[in-house]
């Protein structure tokens, strides 16, 4: 069942579960009271580049590409030669994740853009890996669009 916003969760640990229900095109079906839910649940919950994650057309679940004790890799193909990834630290210390393109199905030397789904920012011309730190319990979820 979806959590997101049931409590025992810190708003990270929301998004991170977020992220990977819409990585594995489970069903978006909210699992809370939303008379009652937060401004965060309903940020999360309503947060539509994660849902076109999930919505998308090519309908292929995402799986783990990595693991690395507590840092995971996860991804899966989209429409339009795209890919989606999530780096997720299920560790009690951040870290450094790196997502190497040979894990997600990328030719080292394709150059994408990589759009940040939760904070919305785009970095171009990345290649060959995508490294970042990520905090204790969070994910960051990309989609990767080849140039």
């Amino acid at each position: 069942m979806l959590e997101v916003g049931n409590g025992g969760m810190t708003t990270e640990e929301y998004r991170s579960h977020f992220s990977i229900w819409a990585l594995a095109k489970a069903p978006l079906l909210i699992g809370c009271d939303i008379r009652s839910m937060s401004n965060d649940t309903k940020e999360i919950l309503s947060n539509q580049n994660v849902i076109a994650v999930n919505q998308d057309k090519l309908g292929v679940q995402g799986h783990k590409v990595q693991q690395d004790g507590d840092e995971e890799v996860w991804a899966g193909p989209l429409s339009g030669g795209r890919v989606a990834v999530v780096r997720w630290n299920r560790g009690s210390a951040e870290a450094s994740i790196t997502a190497n393109w040979s894990s997600i199905g990328l030719n080292a030397s394709t150059v994408v853009d990589a759009h940040n789904l939760w904070t919305n920012e785009v970095t171009s011309y990345v290649q060959g890996e995508l490294k970042e730190t990520v905090d204790t319990h969070a994910c960051k979820i990309y989609v990767l669009t080849p140039k």
